[in-house]
């Protein structure tokens, strides 16, 4: 199994930060030995160092020469052999085109995380410890939630049947926090579900793959993380407040 990163996305509402550097590297914390600050890429890539997924592949489009550019000093510090997939549609269309470019890499299955999600390793580790299911989504059953979320709702026996952002918080179940072990098995359908979806609409997420899968009839299972965890998704200066908070905490 390897590791994966989305870290395409420009992140225009984090600017000036994101003027020259992809959202993903934006800093979140002073570095334990002093040496510099450590981005959001870098916490997801210590962390699943941490479970010992030591081949990453990271999904770059916009600002990716600054990844570039680092890439040597991350696979020294972190202990990991990384391996860039380009999107050259990244500024024009979303993350279903990202996630599908990556699948070749996938088949040995992996542990994707959004690039712009700042979170402690217990999501790696609660995705690893329930491993079985084909698809597996890390979820936050215990925020309050609102319109921006990426919300789902589950059957009785919590399986995903809905994931989307337009939907009433009241009925949700939880938030999809934006990490997902996939098992090999399931990347050939879930590649054709992505493909399916951004020839559909370029503008879909990748959680939109999953709700193809789901209509297909596939099973999706959830993995609500303990109630303590914290995390953010870095969508604006807002966040990264929060994020500078709770980033130094782990």
């Amino acid at each position: 199994m390897i590791g994966m990163v989305l870290a395409a996305g420009a992140g225009r509402r984090l600017r000036p930060y994101t003027d020259t550097l992809p959202k993903a590297l934006v800093p979140v914390r002073d570095r334990a030995d002093g040496d510099g600050e450590d981005t959001i890429l870098d916490i997801a890539l210590g962390n699943l160092a941490a479970v010992d997924l030591r081949d990453v592949v990271i999904v770059v489009g916009y600002a990716a020469g600054a990844v570039e550019e680092r890439q040597a000093a991350l696979e020294q510090r972190y202990g990991v052999r990384i391996t860039l997939v380009h999107n050259d549609k990244a500024e024009i269309w979303n993350n279903a085109y990202s996630m599908w470019l990556a699948c070749d890499h996938m088949k040995d299955g992996v542990l994707m995380v959004n690039g712009d999600t700042v979170h402690p390793v217990a999501v790696e580790e609660t995705l690893l410890a329930n491993r079985g299911p084909d698809v597996l989504l890390a979820i936050d059953a215990e925020k309050k939630l609102a319109e921006e979320e990426m919300k789902i709702q589950v059957s009785e026996d919590r399986a995903l049947t809905r994931i989307t952002k337009l939907m009433d918080p009241a009925t949700a179940y939880g938030e999809y926090i934006g990490a997902t072990l996939i098992e090999s098995a399931a990347v050939p359908r879930l590649a054709d579900a992505l493909q399916a979806t951004f020839e559909r609409d370029p503008d879909l997420y990748y959680e939109d793959g999953y709700q193809e899968m789901v209509n297909r009839g596939e099973r999706i299972d959830i993995a609500p993380l303990p109630a303590d965890t914290s995390w953010v998704e870095v969508d604006n200066h807002e966040d990264l407040a929060k994020a500078r908070e709770i980033a130094c905490r782990y």
